[in-house]
């Protein structure tokens, strides 16, 4: 099969590889290539850092293998292509009354990509990880022969594939239960909260079946971990669906001053200010609350050409508020972070040994690509890991083997169960490599 040769990118744009792409049309061809040219599978490269990157052999690109194939209305599980992508998904279903019970921050991470970084949503305290919905797996091995994997044929393999990253094989298709979608709309609340203290006692009061926080990381004093609050819930039943509204593109690369510490501040306290004092309520599309910025193509441009680091951690309940508050005065004094950070809280649901998710609190800050950020992200990592916290694979540019080490401690369990279903190690990637998922790198 041809190869794009042309260099790739994860979203934060720091990290490239340039070993080829192949890019399957039929499930047939897919696995004739792997026979013949095995390699990891990627997705729509929305992972930030090296997740879906591959240095040495060439991977395999699956977004045309995106269809839908069977949904059971009965018991609401559908099947589908690993690269079909989510926001498809719920566009197609959400009309006939079902969507993805977990949805990320974007639409498009495809459905094999959801899997592999067992991703969550702003529900996750009540739903759980996306895992945790996933029937059964079509997993194709290095010689391309495909294996029907569950929780009942093959539990240990089927846990590590959920949240492996890739590791395991390639996703062909899987079967996933779908949640009930009463409306095409949500009932959001939006309202100011002054700081750290009253963003997590906010949160533990909260009902609301989705929460999210934006946060000003630029913020200090008295008014560190200020941010605003959104609590949503379903609207009453009978409001169509409307898909998420056409893109807007990024022209081009932004000049860097636009991310200097004094304009951020600047739009970040008057992001936050926009936010009537007393709060706001108002309807809004599903999409558009699921997906904010899938409306802005192209928006990880905004950061100029050198790209972004995303630091994404998550914290446990009893150490979280003295480290975030510990973290955020870091990042404030730093005059280093972007606009975009955000602050959710999280349930005990996860899926696998190598799913990010902990019952805490979770916060993701995004950097430009500057040696400055760097550094300080490490120190970041390492406080994330002596409060008994993990980082999130999906997004991690920077940690080390020692740091996923101290923070995932079914990594040796995980270790197994990925060389007994790729003893060669050619389903590695560069994160892989990176952190030494496998042990000693294949």
């Amino acid at each position: 099969m041809p190869l794009n040769s042309a260099p790739y990118t994860g979203w934060g744009r720091v990290l490239s590889a340039n070993a080829g792409r192949a890019r399957p049309e039929k499930v047939a061809a897919l696995r004739r290539h792997l026979a013949e040219t095995p390699g990891p599978a990627l997705g729509a490269l929305r992972s930030y850092g090296d997740a879906a990157l591959s240095g040495r052999r060439a991977a395999v690109d699956m977004t045309r293998l995106d269809r839908m194939l069977a949904f059971d209305p009965q018991t609401g599980v559908l099947e589908a292509e690993a690269g079909v992508r989510l926001s498809d998904i719920l566009a197609h279903m959400a009309p006939r009354g079902w969507m993805p019970a977990v949805l990320p921050g974007t639409g498009h991470v495809t459905l094999g990509g959801a899997i592999a970084a067992d991703v969550h949503g702003k529900n996750h305290h009540q739903i759980g990880s996306f895992g945790q919905h996933v029937e059964s797996l079509r997993l194709l091995g290095p010689d391309g022969t495909p294996r029907e994997v569950s929780g009942d044929t093959e539990p240990e393999l089927f846990r590590a594939t959920l949240g492996g990253m890739g590791l395991t094989g390639v996703i062909e298709s899987a079967a996933i239960r779908l949640a009930p979608c009463p409306s095409g709309t949500v009932e959001v609340s939006e309202r100011r909260i002054a700081g750290l203290d009253a963003y997590l006692d906010a949160f533990a009061a909260s009902t609301a079946p989705f929460q999210v926080g934006w946060i000003d990381a630029t913020a200090s004093g008295e008014a560190l971990g200020r941010g605003v609050l959104e609590e949503a819930e379903f609207s009453p039943p009978g409001a169509p669906y409307v898909p998420a509204r056409k893109h807007r593109a990024i022209p081009m690369d932004a000049p860097g001053f636009l991310l200097s510490g004094a304009v951020v501040r600047a739009f970040n306290t008057r992001y936050f200010r926009r936010i009537p004092a007393a709060g706001r309520s108002r309807r809004r599309p599903l999409a558009g609350f699921l997906f904010p910025l899938d409306s802005l193509s192209g928006w990880n441009r905004l950061y100029g050409k050198r790209g972004f680091h995303q630091f994404q951690c998550v914290l446990p309940t009893d150490t979280a508020r003295d480290t975030l508050r510990a973290m955020l005065s870091e990042i404030a004094a730093s005059g280093l972070a972007a606009p975009l950070a955000v602050l959710k809280r999280m349930g005990p649901g996860r899926a696998g040994p190598l799913s990010f998710p902990m019952q805490g609190y979770t916060l993701a800050v995004d950097f430009p690509a500057r040696p400055a950020a760097a550094a300080l992200i490490a120190r970041l990592v390492e406080r994330t890991a002596d409060a008994g916290g993990r980082v999130y694979l999906a997004k991690d540019s920077l940690a080390r083997p020692e740091h996923v080490a101290r923070m995932y401690p079914e990594l040796d369990s995980f270790r197994a169960s990925v060389r007994a279903a790729d003893p060669d190690g050619v389903f590695e990637t560069d994160l892989a490599r990176r952190l030494a998922l496998r042990g000693n790198s294949a």
